[in-house]
Parts: structure tokens; sequence; C-alpha cells
């Protein structure tokens, strides 16, 4: 059986899908190691424009696996600080490596999303939540840190300072329509309309340039990280420039306008 599953439903657009469905697709490393060469495979497919990330049955991830953790690679001969160690390396790799995709990622949430799983959702770049769904930063219920796996860093600037110490220090849920109205995703959709709604988000997002959309991804992240708003529009001019004078999609845009067309970016 193989715990990540990759499809293409509609041209240019990957969907995948963490498939451990009894564990609530919980974060065991034979789940992860190989969700993390799949997202290497995606990135490097040129055919791909978007990527869907979702989990199978009712939950979206519901974080650490406390039954089983599953099989940590590359260990033999290492003590136990040692193993912890490269057992985070790997979950953090499968979250900076949503990052680094060209391609944007939206996260179909279509269940519960706890702990690592938060974790999970919130490195996607856009998020749309089935009204099954819920969100809890849970180490800090079972006598751990909150913080984890990037989400310290990305849920403040998801939704502000205030309610991302609330959420995290509280260990409650949030609830799809809370998450909804805080920001934390973009909206709720019924669940046998949540997979449809996110391809044809898919879509709009492929009809225009791909260095225009992959370009714009990098320079959203890159704000998050800017030291100052000078920088980060020093950077933003550059980019902008990079398109504008190495392409021809600004005159095909205009063309197209004038001629009521669909423009054809080729960047």
């Amino acid at each position: 059986m193989s715990f990540v599953l990759v499809d293409k439903p509609r041209p240019h657009v990957a969907l995948i899908t963490l498939n451990r469905p009894e564990r609530m697709n919980a974060m065991a490393f034979d789940v992860m190691v190989p969700f993390r060469t799949v997202l290497e495979q995606v990135g490097a497919d040129n055919d791909t424009r978007v990527v869907v990330l979702t989990g199978a049955g009712r939950g979206f991830c519901s974080g650490a696996d406390l039954e089983g953790a599953g099989r940590v690679p590359g260990i033999a001969g290492l003590t136990r600080s040692s193993i912890a160690r490269r057992s985070m390396d790997i979950l953090d790799d499968v979250i900076t490596a949503l990052r680094k995709l060209h391609q944007p990622v939206i996260g179909a949430i279509n269940g519960p999303a706890i702990g690592g799983g938060f974790c999970l959702a919130v490195a996607t770049d856009i998020r749309l939540a089935a009204p099954s769904a819920y969100f809890r930063a849970a180490g800090i219920n079972n006598g751990l840190t909150a913080s984890e796996l990037g989400l310290g860093y990305l849920l403040p600037r998801a939704i502000g300072a205030s309610r991302a110490f609330e959420i995290m220090l509280s260990g409650r849920d949030v609830p799809a329509e809370e998450a909804a109205g805080m920001g934390l995703v973009s909206r709720v959709v019924p669940e046998d309309a949540l997979l449809d709604a996110a391809f044809e988000l898919a879509e709009r997002i492929i009809g225009f340039s791909r260095v225009g959309v992959e370009v714009t991804k990098r320079m959203l992240w890159a704000g998050l990280e800017a030291g100052s708003m000078r920088a980060h529009m020093d950077a933003e001019a550059h980019a902008q420039l990079y398109v504008r004078l190495t392409t021809r999609n600004f005159e095909e845009a205009v063309a197209a306008r004038k001629e009521k067309r669909v423009p054809d970016y080729r960047d």
C-alpha cells in the first residue's frame, strides 16, 4: 500500500494525497519519507503548474503517530539524541520542501489538522477547508512545546501575533469557520465540493504565465522574511523588471485584452 498518492485530475494539476486514513494520515516516517520524495518529484515535473495537497478519509493529518513512529532511515550506529535530530530533520525537510516548490500549493483541508498536521497545513500557500476541518497546536496538550516545524514562525504571520499566541498556548481547537474569519483559510467549502474548488482555483492560477506565478510565490514568501519594507520593495522591483524585460507577457496581455481573447503566455 502506498502511503502517498499522486494523481493528475486536471491538466497541469498534481493532487497529492496522504493515504493512511486508518491513522488519520498521521506523520509516521513511513508516510513522511515518501512524501518528501514525492514533493521533490512533483517540483521537478514541469508539466505540473499547481499542486493540491489533501488527506484520505476523514482527516487531513493528525500529527505525530502516537502508536508507531515508523522507520527512520539512515540511523544505524547513532545514539538516541542523534536519531532524534535526524528525525526532526526529515519532518523539517517536508515543510521547507513545500515552500521551495516552484508551483503554488493549495491545501484542501478535509478534516482535522492536528499538531504536525497543523504545521503542514500552514506551510501550504493557499488553504481551503471543509466544514469538518479544525486546527489544533497539540504539542502543548502533550506536555511539549506547541511551536514545531515552523509553526511558531508561520502562524503569527498568517493570523497575527495575538491570535497565534492564544491558539498555541491554549491548545484549543479552531473550527473551520473561525479559521476563515481570521484568515487562516481562504474560505470554507462543502465537503463534497472541496477538491473541485481547489481544482478550479488551480485552473485560474494556471491561466496566468508560469514565470509570473512562480515569481509571485517567491516574492510573497520572501516578504515574510524581509528585514524592511524598503528591502522587500527593492527585491520586488528587480523581480518585476526580470519578468517584464525577459518575456513578451505584458505585450501579450495588452493584445489579448484588445482582441477580447484569452492570453497565450509563452514566457
